[in-house]
């Protein structure tokens, strides 16, 4: 009978993450396929794991998966792990779960953590419909024609980067998107300084520019998708009496961060309300 492969997600950060079903899994396989041998000896040593490992990783990947699937052809179970996550999320993996699959070779997920689900989850942002876009293009002209595409994206939307390009990538987005757009930035999710911070692209982007623990560790970075325009013509009947009530006892810009807050509405449409009303227009 043929062995099985076991796709296993491992902490991104917290040790205590990781499930009692992925430890033992990793206890019970013949081998462990790890993307970086050295960083998954720490995790299988804090939980008393014992067992050959294999260096799977971007540049042998598709001879290696050749011959992690003939010893699962003669019965061999084998787990897959990456550095730290589920795999395959822009990690390696792929070549080997594809051939077990046409193999017809069992192939089961272990679940567990994953940056991306994790920063979602806490983003504030709807996530009914999102998608995923990896890492970012690496050049300034390939992101910013990647952020122009974007731009007619209405579902929120979220990619991973990296500490020394985090920067380049706000400013780039900065450059195409409004300054008020809202994002959400997640780093160093599960560890000792995670930090999640939500706002204006043109204020985090400055926050990350000027701090310079923000532009350390690991990012996810998630954007809410743009709002059809006419979505953003006119406020509805509730908006306009919520904006109506606040300029009665504050100043336009104050009544329209305020009204921002509580009808989550763009802060130019509100401003703009906020003039033809103190004018009569409306």
């Amino acid at each position: 009978m043929y062995g099985k492969l076991y796709v296993v997600a491992t902490p991104i950060g917290n040790l205590a993450d990781f499930s009692f079903r992925a430890v033992e899994t990793l206890k019970q396989v013949d081998l462990i396929a790890a993307e970086d041998t050295r960083h998954v000896r720490m995790l299988l040593q804090h939980y008393g794991i014992n067992k050959p490992l294999i260096a799977l990783h971007q540049h042998n990947e598709d001879k290696a998966s050749q011959g992690l699937v003939e010893r699962m052809q003669q019965g061999q179970s084998i787990a897959l792990v990456s550095d730290a996550g589920t795999p395959l999320l822009s990690d390696p993996g792929l070549p080997l779960v594809r051939l077990a699959r046409q193999q017809a070779i069992d192939v089961s997920p272990v679940p567990g953590c994953c940056a991306l689900i994790a920063a979602l989850s806490t983003s504030g942002l709807p996530i009914t419909r999102f998608s995923f876009e990896g890492f970012l293009p690496r050049t300034a002209s390939a992101r910013k024609n990647f952020f122009q595409h974007k731009l007619a994206d209405a579902t929120t939307w979220a990619f991973y980067e990296s500490s020394h390009r985090i920067q380049a990538a706000l400013e780039d987005m900065l450059a195409i998107f409004p300054p008020d757009h809202q994002i959400v930035i997640a780093r160093e999710i599960t560890k000792l300084h995670e930090t999640i911070v939500g706002g204006e692209l043109a204020q985090l982007s400055e926050r990350v520019s000027t701090d310079d623990n923000m532009r350390k560790g690991e990012f996810v970075v998630i954007v809410a998708g743009i709002r059809p325009a006419t979505e953003e013509q006119t406020l509805g009947d509730e908006q306009r009496r919520i904006l109506a009530l606040l300029l009665k006892e504050c100043s336009i810009k104050t009544a329209v961060a305020l009204a921002a807050d509580i009808t989550g509405q763009r802060k130019k449409l509100l401003y703009q309300t906020a003039l033809d009303m103190q004018a009569g227009r409306s």
